[in-house]
């Protein structure tokens, strides 16, 4: 495969790309662990998600 007299600059270029797209999908990856890892440490000390009690409200007022 012939680049050209301009191979060095496509592969560099390719690289960066990768590069950045590897280090966002890392940065997406941690921030879920520590998203993940701070809502279970609020629910240990009690604190309810609003939605799961949205879904118990709107339970008990179709029960009744």
């Amino acid at each position: 495969m012939n680049l050209g007299p301009y191979a060095g600059f496509i592969i560099a270029a390719y690289s960066a790309a990768l590069a950045v797209i590897l280090g966002l999908i890392g940065w997406v990856v941690a921030d879920h662990r520590a998203q993940t890892h701070t809502l279970a440490d609020l629910e240990a000390r009690g604190v309810a998600r609003r939605s799961s009690t949205r879904e118990a409200v709107s339970s008990t007022r179709e029960a009744v």
